[in-house]
């Protein structure tokens, strides 16, 4: 079994990947990189894994009780959930941003069809757009 300290070092250098590939995705996002934002997120899902199974196989060590009492296990354990802490701040506000630009586009897509004058628009119960070819157009009267 591997020693509790590799675990945690692996951990941490998980971490420390997922933090920089944020940073990726920050700028994928803000130049609006399709292509980019979909490679990091399955990188994202790749490391998020990897967090996850390095975490269980931490909390299964038969020497677990010593990252309470060691004080440079301890000392790992702060630095991951550090890094951690502000990588899912990071992603918080990268959701955040994706979401932005996701209604952006949206708006312009909108806009670009009410200027062709092709498609009508209106709106659901849910107050949601909606376009409609035959606005108008098809009254039986």
């Amino acid at each position: 079994m591997a020693a509790l300290q590799d675990l945690l070092e692996f951990q941490l250098k998980s971490a420390q990947s997922l933090s920089e590939l944020l940073v990726q995705e920050k700028l994928a996002i803000t130049q609006r990189n399709s292509s980019q934002i979909e490679a990091v997120a399955k990188q994202k899902i790749t490391l998020i894994n990897q967090l996850n199974e390095a975490d269980q196989r931490i909390a299964n060590h038969p020497h677990v009780s010593s990252l309470q009492e060691d004080e440079a296990l301890k000392s790992l354990v702060e630095q991951i959930k550090s890094v951690i802490i502000d990588c899912q701040q990071a992603n918080q506000i990268n959701g955040e941003a994706l979401s932005r630009a996701q209604v952006s586009f949206h708006k312009l897509k909108n806009l670009m069809q009410q200027s062709q004058g092709k498609i009508g628009m209106t709106y659901t119960a849910e107050g949601q757009t909606r376009s409609i070819s035959t606005l108008g157009t098809d009254i039986k009267a």
